[in-house]
């Protein structure tokens, strides 16, 4: 049955007015639903993802979610630092560091935090 249905990605944060501004502005998501001091829905591709106030926000300390983007990742990467994302920049086994892409052959991938410390991830296939 759980293969049949979308999993929504469900991210806790500190404070959700700071989390709105970071989902809908930097990233670009559609907000979605009602709005309220717990929980703000947006629409990203045909999925939708989940972010919530939680004392718990930013203890994750794994990717939380990640977005494949083929082609476009230096585009996407380029326009996030325009908009002041900072990237991750980590020591990995067979990648290399490219500006802000790990790199592995044609695999490349860049993680970024949200305002709270998640991890999010985008990569190229």
């Amino acid at each position: 049955m759980l293969t049949e249905i979308n999993p929504t990605p469900t991210i806790a944060v500190k404070d959700l007015n700071t989390a709105r501004h970071f989902y809908e502005k930097i990233l670009g998501l559609k907000p979605i639903g009602e709005t309220n001091q717990m929980v703000q829905l947006f629409q990203c591709g045909q999925s939708t993802v989940e972010v919530y106030k939680s004392d718990f926000a930013g203890t994750n300390k794994a990717t939380a979610m990640t977005w494949e983007v083929g082609d476009a990742i230096e585009e996407e990467v380029k326009a996030l630092r325009s908009k002041g994302v900072e990237f991750e920049h980590y020591s990995m086994p067979d990648m290399k560091l490219d500006g802000d892409l790990h790199v592995s052959g044609d695999f490349k991938v860049a993680w970024f935090k949200d305002p709270d410390g998640n991890i999010l991830c985008m990569h190229n296939h």
